[in-house]
């Protein structure tokens, strides 16, 4: 086997199965539990919301605020402040009615952004599975090429670069996959701490 075939099969033998879990689902492609959908429990340890909290989508301003806080472009102090600054601007009757109303928006708009993060790491994982059996059978066929007597030089040569070329992409794809994988934990712990500092301007009222 040529020396300059062996990163290939090992970044398309190896590289992948370095990035699985152990865990529920052997598809999963990260380190971290594969958890699809959080429950309001794991983020809100304030008083039960009202069902009114539900219709939060139906406010405007609510719903604007809902989009701004959970952009992760927004640093989280800032949020934070975005959010204390939103409750002192309240009337005092009205503070917990819309608090309970931005928490659950919260929630409802980043379970849903994380779980669509996790369904999009589950086809990207896909993919590079698809392109891992790609490798394979087309390094097995460069092998072969190479072992007959009569191999065109030439077509060997781009068979071969095309090759390389084309592992060098899927180990990029895989390293952007790990960090890929941390962004439903990111979105988890922001979520955590707006809802806390919501938590915290209520117990202040």
């Amino acid at each position: 086997m040529s020396l300059i075939l062996l990163p290939v099969l090992v970044a398309a033998n190896l590289a992948w199965p370095a990035l699985a879990a152990q865990g529920d689902d052997p598809d999963w492609p990260c380190i971290q539990r594969k958890v699809p959908k959080l429950s309001l429990g794991q983020v809100w340890n304030g008083a039960e919301l009202r069902p009114a909290a539900a219709d939060w989508s139906k406010d405007a301003p609510i719903s604007a605020l809902v989009v701004e806080l959970s952009a992760r472009r927004v640093p989280l102090p800032e949020a934070q402040q975005m959010i204390t600054t939103y409750a002192e601007g309240l009337p005092k009757g009205e503070r917990e009615q819309r608090m309970t109303m931005l928490v659950r928006g919260l929630f409802d708009h980043m379970n849903r952004e994380r779980s669509e993060v996790i369904s999009g790491i589950a086809r990207y994982a896909h993919g590079q599975r698809d392109m891992a059996a790609r490798l394979r059978q087309e390094a097995s066929a460069v092998d072969a090429l190479r072992a007959k007597p009569d191999a065109d030089l030439n077509e060997l040569a781009l068979r071969n670069d095309r090759l390389v070329f084309q592992t060098r992409i899927f180990q990029e794809r895989a390293q952007s996959l790990s960090f890929v994988c941390e962004v439903p934990t990111l979105i988890e712990q922001r979520l955590y701490a707006l809802a806390k500092t919501i938590a915290q301007m209520l117990e202040a009222r």
